[in-house]
């Protein structure tokens, strides 16, 4: 299991949401490749970018950013926020990103998902947010009637890389993981499952550790990075030992 630092842009700063809302951030950098620095020197062997503009827009609005940050770091970036079509994800795969993210274009254009699996294999992983079990989309605004463990099974035969299972409650609060319903949303699953949403210390990478075997394969941490709760040289070394508890 990997501990992936979050990268949140909006407005080419490096901020952090509460539970998605837009209204409701914190702005921790205005140089997003200085803290993609800082995280690959404490041993982040992979960067979660997120483009918040681009995921209610419907299309990247942080490309500087994104560029800088590839050329500050030499470490794996998945990204995700406002790629909504194949020429998108293509552009930005070829901008140097390991990784591309589908989030809203997963639920409503699943044929996407395999398209760009079949063009770009391995490289292509779906942004599962739910609320309650359920599906959110459009940067969270909307909650759809698809349960997240139905539209997990689906895509991964459809060749979908991996995921990254957002408990939405959970996102920017501090309030420990969802373990319960990662593992449960692990289980329909196949490839990479990254959890998302709730990490505050060292005791949630532990219970997180715990549950490896059940196909969490990596988590992702952001606001207690930056505000010190947890030690991201600490996790990273914790999880590269194998000690669970």
């Amino acid at each position: 299991m990997i501990v992936i630092p979050a990268i949140d842009l909006k407005g080419g700063q490096c901020v952090r949401l509460k539970q998605g809302r837009m209204e409701d951030n914190t702005v921790y950098s205005s140089s997003p490749a200085e803290t993609a620095k800082r995280w690959a020197e404490a041993g982040a062997e992979r960067l979660h970018i997120v483009d918040l503009d681009g995921a209610f827009s419907g299309r990247p609005e942080n490309l500087e950013a994104i560029k800088e940050i590839r050329g500050a770091v030499d470490i794996e970036l998945d990204l995700g926020g406002g790629i909504r079509d194949e020429a998108t994800a293509a552009r930005l795969l070829e901008l140097g990103l390991e990784f591309v993210i589908l989030g809203t274009a997963a639920l409503e254009n699943p044929s996407l998902v395999k398209s760009l699996a079949d063009r770009y294999p391995g490289r292509v992983l779906v942004g599962i947010d739910a609320k309650k079990g359920m599906v959110a989309v459009r940067g969270w605004a909307d909650v759809s009637a698809t349960k997240a463990t139905d539209l997990a099974a689906r895509l991964s035969a459809d060749g979908a890389a991996g995921f990254i299972y957002t408990d939405i409650d959970r996102d920017g609060m501090q309030t420990g993981v969802n373990i319960e319903e990662t593992v449960n949303f692990a289980k329909s699953a196949r490839g990479q499952v990254i959890a998302s949403g709730g990490v505050n210390d060292i005791f949630d990478i532990k219970n997180l550790l715990a549950h490896e075997k059940d196909g969490i394969t990596g988590v992702i941490t952001g606001r207690a990075i930056y505000e010190g709760t947890l030690d991201l040289r600490e996790a990273i070394l914790l999880t590269k030992a194998g000690v669970a508890r």
